[in-house]
């Protein structure tokens, strides 16, 4: 049977298998991945080149459901937010050739409300993450609204709320600020915080997006370019955002894409648009990719890294691929 035809009930209804919720360390199993496509040794896909990446789990499937990620400034450590509303934190391992070879002291921990409670999903739906000095920003839907938690501490401290700027009336119960990013500090906009919303809409059709905060804050919005959706973003050292999609039908599977969007053309009142960076179907070693984060090396080389979202399901995969940009 076709994978696209067993993943079509997951993805068209939104599925989520229920499993349990845990805490504490997570002892992580993790597979290489070489190859973007079977069988092929071509790594170079648009303006993007694969450099590797792992497929990953834990015993009793406690690891699943990844939104979104980011790294801390040393490149190793990462900060990662569950649909589940929970924290996962942990460190990425390379091998000699400095490719992905395993995750290690990967860890699980609830969020906390502003009552300093954990609570249910439907309340701690959390989507989007933003590192900011000293603190952690989310984005959640259901209950749309943005919260900070403190940093280092947020596994244990109470969030902060923080403007959305976007009516929360125009935010769709399960399409709503699916991105946050933090831009580059000596970039544009000055390291604004940006959110774009995954279905939520304006009257022409484009999706609501935001800069929340600083001297350009307000609304802007992104063409949106059926039958995409935007599930996450990041920014490029210079300040163009490079925004993850995802598609999915049941004829042609899931699929994934990013378009990077011009540091320039981000501004309240305006309507943004960028070119494709890369794009692929189930051919290629793809599933339903939520998470995106963009690596810097000392040498000007930049790296994206991009995780999946499960959804707590046998039929799908928890992916970490890494590409290097080209162009």
């Amino acid at each position: 049977m076709r994978r696209s035809l067993l993943l079509a009930p997951v993805f068209a209804s939104l599925l989520v298998f229920p499993i349990a919720r845990a805490t504490g360390h997570a002892a992580v199993e993790a597979k290489v991945i070489r190859q973007f496509k079977a069988g092929s040794e071509e790594a170079r896909f648009g303006a993007l080149e694969f450099v590797g990446g792992l497929q990953y789990n834990s015993a009793g499937g406690r690891i699943g459901g990844v939104s979104a990620i980011r790294f801390r400034p040393n490149g190793r450590d990462f900060v990662a937010v569950l649909d589940t509303g929970d924290w996962m934190t942990g460190a990425i391992e390379r091998d000699a050739e400095g490719r992905l070879s395993g995750l290690s002291s990967v860890s699980i921990a609830p969020m906390l409300d502003q009552r300093g409670r954990s609570s249910s999903k439907f309340d701690m739906d959390s989507e989007g993450l933003a590192l900011q000095p000293g603190r952690l920003v989310v984005s959640y839907e259901r209950r749309h609204r943005i919260d900070a938690y403190p940093d280092p501490v947020f596994q244990n401290g109470k969030p902060e709320p923080i403007d959305m700027v976007i009516p929360r009336r125009e935010l769709r119960a399960n399409g709503g600020i699916e991105t946050i990013a933090a831009s580059p500090v000596d970039g544009p906009l000055a390291g604004a915080l940006v959110a774009v919303a995954e279905q939520s809409i304006d009257g022409d059709g484009n999706l609501f997006a935001a800069i929340l905060d600083g001297p350009h804050k307000g609304i802007f919005t992104v063409a949106r370019q059926e039958p995409w959706a935007v599930t996450d973003g990041a920014f490029l050292p210079g300040g163009d955002l490079v925004l993850l999609e995802r598609r999915f039908s049941y004829v042609a599977g899931v699929g994934m894409r990013m378009r990077r969007i011009a540091a320039s053309s981000i501004r309240p009142g305006a309507v943004v648009d960028g070119d494709v960076l890369i794009e692929a179907d189930m051919g290629a070693e793809i599933d339903n990719m939520e998470g995106i984060d963009v690596l810097c090396g000392e040498n000007g080389e930049v790296r994206i890294i991009v995780v999946s979202d499960d959804n707590g399901s046998f039929l799908q995969r928890n992916l970490m691929l890494e590409f290097r940009l080209v162009d």
